[in-house]
């Protein structure tokens, strides 16, 4: 009776353990955070309890969009820097990460329509533009303005990973802006 009473408290602390990791238990500052997240599995717990538990990353959520049935883009600020994650919600595994560059009203970051030279981008795309004219992404007759991209990657569902963009003639739309620091 002992040696089952022991058994069913070591494996209540082996689920406990289990269902705290999230991913980020390997990430440390300074190290190679993309190598550290790759082919990690993701928690289904609250966003809260994983940044309570991984202070010391300076954990921050900052969003997410589904991209299909069963690809999430998922941001977080670790360690300072900013981070898309591509997560496949079946398998609950992180396919691919990006540090993505500083975005601000004049370099919105935006997941929404691009064209290369006229001709519409069918993936969907992440990027950064150059806004320096100032233009709102939330007046609706400016929204739909496209702005030259500085950086950018497509999502390649398929392989479940970022593809980096050439940046001639590639422009996007302001109305795909999705961050807090993209207008006013």
């Amino acid at each position: 009776m002992f040696r089952i009473a022991i058994l069913l408290i070591s494996g209540m602390a082996m689920c406990a353990t289990a269902s705290a990791q999230d991913g980020f238990e390997a990430v440390k500052c300074g190290a190679d955070i993309p190598k550290a997240l790759l082919g990690r599995s993701t928690s289904n717990g609250g966003v809260a309890a994983a940044e309570g538990r991984h202070r010391d990353i300076q954990l921050k959520n900052l969003g997410g969009d589904g991209i299909s049935d069963y690809l999430f883009l998922e941001s977080w600020s670790i360690c300072g820097t900013e981070f898309e994650l591509l997560v496949n919600s079946k398998a609950r595994r992180i396919r691919d990460v990006l540090a993505f560059p500083a975005h601000s009203r004049r370099s919105p970051m935006t997941l929404g329509p691009c064209e290369v030279k006229g001709t519409r981008i069918a993936e969907a795309v992440i990027a950064v533009l150059d806004n320096s004219k100032g233009y709102n992404p939330k007046d609706s007759a400016q929204a739909k303005t496209m702005l030259a991209a500085t950086a950018a990657w497509k999502i390649d569902e398929g392989k479940e990973q970022f593809v980096a963009l050439p940046l001639q003639g590639l422009s996007c739309s302001l109305e795909g802006v999705i961050t807090s620091d993209g207008g006013p």
